[in-house]
């Protein structure tokens, strides 16, 4: 497994437990103690660290644009793991632009098969498709520059 894939994991992880959490402690303090107690490898850690950065720097305006593509749903109603993956492919499709778009959303969907429910991975891939074609329109990359 690549240490991207590996990074994604441990950052699903670290986010379920800072949501059981979540009244006591930040993301970083929960990444923090995440690091001390698990067994990281050094090539996942700093694309976790970025990745768990950018999700906590900009939770309200990943939280907004999944409720965007939300059809019939309301984000706080998902399960905890649903609702953290599409986090995880929402913060790579809006903040970095180094990940294809599509690698973005089969990554959240090996997330949803390993952790979440039967349902989980079609529901992923359906709301991170809708959230990819609000924010990359067809002939962008992920600059917004168009493509040739």
């Amino acid at each position: 497994m690549r240490p991207r894939s590996r990074a994604r994991g441990w950052a699903l992880q670290a986010l379920y437990a800072w949501e059981a959490r979540r009244n006591d402690v930040t993301l970083d303090e929960t990444l923090r103690q995440f690091m001390v107690d698990r067994n990281i490898a050094a090539d996942s850690r700093e694309y976790l660290r970025r990745l768990l950065q950018l999700i906590e720097d900009n939770a309200d305006e990943i939280d907004g644009v999944l409720e965007s593509a939300l059809r019939n749903w309301r984000l706080e109603r998902l399960s905890v793991i649903d609702r953290n993956v599409l986090r995880i492919g929402a913060a790579e499709l809006l903040y970095m632009p180094d990940v294809p778009e599509r690698v973005a959303i089969q990554e959240a969907i090996i997330l949803a098969e390993k952790y979440g429910t039967v349902e989980s991975p079609r529901f992923v891939n359906g709301v991170l498709d809708a959230l990819m074609r609000r924010v990359r329109p067809s002939g962008t990359d992920a600059s917004g520059e168009a493509r040739p």
